[in-house]
């Protein structure tokens, strides 16, 4: 049975109003369910039968060592509540990151500088345009939280900045 004889049975079950239709063959089995009882949508479920395939011994996975779990809570606690009074600048594009405007000139920023709003904090190249990141707030540089010609995802933190 290919996907294209699925996809017609789908849309016939879905036509007919029934709200479950299971077809067992020999080597696929097929649960069509719809929104004809009451539930929304429709749900299938395609199950392969496995042909008598043989049996792989598997090694049961070692038990992993109990850690105290308090300990660690509590400093993750402590560490956010620290960094929840600083102001995180996040990537606004999918790019990598530089903190320098080329290779052989310093940094935008250092940790510890003090920064208005509208500097240049750093680059991000995205699809070879370099995009200039400026900050949206006045502070000082707590840290920087990615690598220099690292690649950074959308919304991905890239500085904390103390505001006060």
């Amino acid at each position: 049975m290919d996907i294209k004889e699925i996809q017609s049975l789908i849309k016939f079950v879905a036509k007919s109003g029934a709200s479950e239709v299971k077809l067992e063959t020999d080597d696929i089995k097929i649960t069509i369910r719809t929104g004809a009882a009451g539930k929304e949508g429709e749900t299938t479920y395609v199950q392969q039968i496995p042909m008598a395939a043989p049996a792989m011994p598997q090694a049961a996975p070692a038990p992993a060592p109990a850690a105290p779990a308090a300990p660690a809570g509590d400093a993750e606690a402590e560490k956010k509540s620290e960094d929840s009074k600083y102001i995180t600048i996040k990537s606004p594009i999918i790019g990598t990151f530089y903190r320098k405007p080329s290779p052989d000139k310093p940094p935008f920023v250092e940790v510890g500088a003090t920064i208005s709003k509208g500097d240049v904090l750093c680059v991000i190249e995205a699809m070879k345009l370099f995009n200039d990141i400026e900050s949206e707030v006045s502070g000082k540089v707590v840290k920087v939280l990615v690598d220099d010609s690292s690649p950074v995802e959308f919304d991905q933190p890239l500085f904390l900045i103390d505001p006060s």
